[in-house]
């Protein structure tokens, strides 16, 4: 149906309206006047398009006011700079936060149209890879809805990280053109493109001036693309600005002329390489050059882009740090520090100790890593060439360092070599999270455990020098994506009977713990998640053709694949439960299906092989008849957040079993416990705090402590002394050797042995017996359906310290220094 001609003059009114005929109205107008489509010509994605339209429509009034007021009041601002931000399909979240998702699936239901399958032609925005940029999605959301004046800075990345395809079991990486059909939630901004420098040279400047000058450089421009992030129902819209690499020159006509066509297009081509794909391999020197390029790239774009938002409304640069304050997500953007000393000496004529008092008041630091080896560093000789003044300033931040360390440790020249920001050595290296420390006000952990390892361990010195400037937030989730968008069926029991005020306080689900021991009340929440398994089962059944047993335990262990994340100890849990029911099935407790989804990095061998040895062990169990389906396993091609928004809900089981003191928090911890799923996991990370808040009885705690695990390296791990004394763990490693899980290379998981009997890093062999004890629990729990309800119904009721909204308060309180006005 066409719009009718005489309400078209009210099109522009209608933007303003929630109600279903406006929306139904801005839907037909966008579909024929902005995409030239009608009822009959038009494809399912036209009318995704023209539905993205008329939300958008109603965004952008409240992002223009809400960007006014901002301006108006001259507020202090918060900057989020990030390498990732996850923010997945944008659609949904839109709506909900809107409050206009049941007024859209009125509208399209008139039209003859099903909003599901519309959603569904959304791609995911390619721009993260795992929890780094999950997060800073969440933060993004809870910002907005609690009236934080925030902005984030990244990257627009062409291809993003990729899509992964499994074929014969081995993780192939694919290109993930999430732009080639067109994005309708960003809007390009040339007009404040910024010219970003490269190489060159730097030279004194004139007239016997200290400031230096940085000449004969490659430049590149950095155009932005904003996305609006509105908050949940209270009319404020922030802001993601995203930088995409352009070339100088578009094109080189003389070349083109003498028929180098190839040159005629390189400059451009090579300028736009910087925003192509998240994360280039760095296995390689060109991929190490084209990261440091990245970081710096969106850093000056965004320290540029900073000042002149701050410039507009304010005469005195001195002001800086009452006015803003910019977050650094890890180590990824630290160059800003180095970008905004070069702005302040070089093109603004500060003096040094003004141009340093000011940087260390604006710059805070969020670590997320405590492994030393995880640390960003970047070798001097490629810094020098590629930004030779950041270089000097970089070495003057840590001559002023060193001269202030002496003073207050005299003649400790070993703590001087281990502090300093140059790490001396061949090759000499830039310790990035030194110069983030060094260059902030505060520096924070994100959880409880990870706060204090950073003190005891890996920053021991800093803290001792710094101790005012270290805190911990721990990290959280917002309710609005991963409960109320992601679980609709839950969302509704839990507003039919505590109310909705969770969405915004998810401590409100606290009143759950009065219903948690009905029994009526338990049977409703076992059949919500029944019926979440079963939309999990359709859709894994049609997309990967593998049936499975919604009645069986579903467990399930979605992340990054790495060694800490011990992938492999649930693996060999796995294997184990798959010889029981051979050798021994009367000692089988319980039918399960096994879930494992996550993306390698493409240069990260043996995670690569890890995902190949799953999909091994996968098809030696689900081709095995005689087992009759008792165990299933299902490795989750090309997880990412639409499909984790199916999978959360339809889980019992959570899987975080990562070393004890290699985690730093986890956040998709958190979004199992938001949707009922009970935890088995090590004292890693948040697990701890999660621990402390649902009681020991409610989570399945196994393993090494991390102070035990500190203990039994400094003794001497002998991972084969456990290997000898569990037959089981004996008999995996023989299966492996002997080609049992790849007959047709039977050396294929030699690295694997190869690693796990000589050094297991992450002792794998020491925590699998205890492991496989507490699984034997978790299953015989499960059994007594009353009684796991009443525990899940738990987890729930006490994930209210887990929301993001509660994490933005703290930053906000205790390091950003702004009001919140929710």
């Amino acid at each position: 149906m066409s719009p009718n001609p005489k309400n078209q003059a009210d099109w522009f009114v209608s933007t303003k309206k929630m109600t279903k005929q406006a929306l139904k109205l801005s839907f037909q107008m966008n579909r024929q006047y902005t995409l030239s489509k009608d009822q009959y010509t038009a494809t399912m994605h036209d009318n995704y398009m023209a539905l993205s339209l008329a939300i958008r429509d109603r965004i952008v009034e409240r992002w223009i006011k809400t960007q006014q007021g901002y301006h108006k009041k001259n507020l202090r601002r918060v900057y989020y700079l990030s390498m990732e931000f996850l923010i997945g399909r944008l659609m949904g979240n839109n709506m909900y936060n809107l409050g206009i998702e049941n007024q859209v699936g009125g509208a399209l239901d008139e039209l003859g149209l099903d909003l599901e399958n519309v959603r569904e032609q959304e791609v995911d925005a390619g721009l993260g890879n795992g929890g780094l940029g999950r997060l800073a999605a969440c933060f993004l959301d809870s910002m907005a809805s609690l009236g934080v004046p925030a902005h984030g800075y990244g990257i627009r990345y062409d291809y993003g990280i990729f899509n992964q395809k499994i074929k014969d079991g081995f993780q192939l990486e694919l290109p993930d053109e999430w732009l080639r059909s067109g994005n309708p939630w960003e809007f390009e901004r040339p007009e404040n493109t910024v010219t970003v420098h490269f190489y060159g040279k730097t030279q004194a400047g004139l007239e016997g001036k200290t400031k230096m000058k940085w000449v004969s450089t490659q430049n590149v421009l950095a155009v932005p693309y904003d996305f609006p992030v509105p908050g949940y129902k209270n009319d404020v819209v922030n802001t993601l600005r995203l930088w995409s690499a352009r070339g100088t020159e578009e094109f080189d006509f003389d070349y083109f002329k003498s028929g180098e066509y190839d040159q005629a297009v390189y400059k451009k081509i090579l300028s736009e390489n910087i925003s192509k794909v998240l994360y280039p391999s760095d296995d390689k020197s060109q991929g190490k050059e084209l990261r440091l390029k990245q970081e710096y790239f969106f850093t000056a774009a965004s320290m540029a882009d900073i000042l002149r938002r701050f410039k507009s409304e304010n005469p005195d640069l001195k002001d800086l740090p009452q006015k803003i304050v910019i977050q650094l997500n890890d180590t990824h953007p630290t160059l800003a520090i180095a970008e905004l000393m070069r702005l302040l000496l070089d093109e603004y004529d500060f003096e040094w100790p003004a141009a340093w008092a000011i940087t260390t008041k604006v710059f805070a630091y969020t670590n997320h890593t405590l492994m030393p080896e995880a640390l960003e560093c970047w070798g001097v000789d490629l810094f020098e060439k590629l930004l030779p003044r950041h270089m000097q300033i970089i070495y003057e931040i840590n001559a002023e360092f060193l001269k202030n360390l002496s003073l207050r440790f005299p003649g400790d020249i070993d703590r001087l070599r281990r502090m300093s920001i140059i790490e001396e050595g061949h090759p000499k290296k830039i310790r990035m999270a030194y110069l983030a420390i060094v260059g902030s006000s505060f520096v924070n952990g994100v959880s409880k455990l990870h706060s204090d390892l950073l003190k005891e361990r890996l920053f021991k010195d800093f803290y001792e020098f710094y101790p005012e400037k270290f805190n911990n937030k721990t990290n959280g989730i917002t309710q609005r994506r991963w409960l109320l968008k992601a679980n609709p069926r839950l969302s509704n029991l839990l507003m039919e009977k505590v109310g909705d005020g969770w969405v915004m306080d998810l401590n409100k689900l606290e009143k759950l713990n009065k219903l948690k021991s009905d029994k009526a009340f338990g049977e409703q929440w076992m059949d919500i998640k029944k019926k979440n398994k079963e939309s999990l089962v359709r859709y894994i059944n049609s997309s990967m053709n593998i049936k499975l047993d919604p009645e069986s335990i579903f467990d399930v262990q979605i992340k990054r694949i790495h060694e800490y994340k011990r992938q492999m100890l649930f693996a060999f849990y796995i294997i184990s439960q798959y010889l029981r029911l051979k050798h021994n099935p009367r000692e089988f407790i319980y039918p399960r299906t096994f879930m494992i989804g996550g993306k390698a990095a493409p240069s990260y061998h043996m995670a690569k092989l890890t995902i190949k040895f799953i999909n091994s062990i996968a098809d030696i169990i689900n081709g095995d008849k005689s087992i009759h389906d008792k165990i299933r396993l299902v490795f989750l091609e090309n997880y990412r957040v639409s499909l984790a928004e199916k999978v959360f809900p339809a889980s019992d089981l959570s899987e975080q079993i990562s070393t004890a003191g290699t985690e730093a928090s986890g956040t998709g911890n958190m979004k199992f416990m938001m949707n009922g799923a009970l935890t088995i996991g090590t004292l890693d990370g948040a697990n701890i705090e999660m621990a402390h808040m649902v009681g020991e009885d409610n989570i399945f705690i196994f393993g090494l402590k991390a102070h035990e695990v500190e203990a039994l390296k400094q003794k001497g791990y002998q991972p084969q002394s456990y290997i000898d004394k569990n037959p089981v763990l004996k008999e995996i490693f023989k299966l492996i050797q002997s080609g049992f899980f790849s007959p047709h290379d039977p050396k294929l998981f030699a690295p694997i042995v190869q690693s796990l009997t000589g050094h297991d890093p992450y002792l794998v062999c020491a925590d699998f017996a205890d492991y496989c004890q507490t699984q034997d629990q978790v299953s015989r729990m499960y059994i007594n359906k009353d009684q796991w309800a009443k525990k899940s119904i738990i987890n729930v009721a006490q994930s209210g310290y887990f929301s993001s909204d509660r994490t933005i308060r703290e930053y906000a309180q205790d390091i950003w220094k702004v009001p919140v006005s929710q």
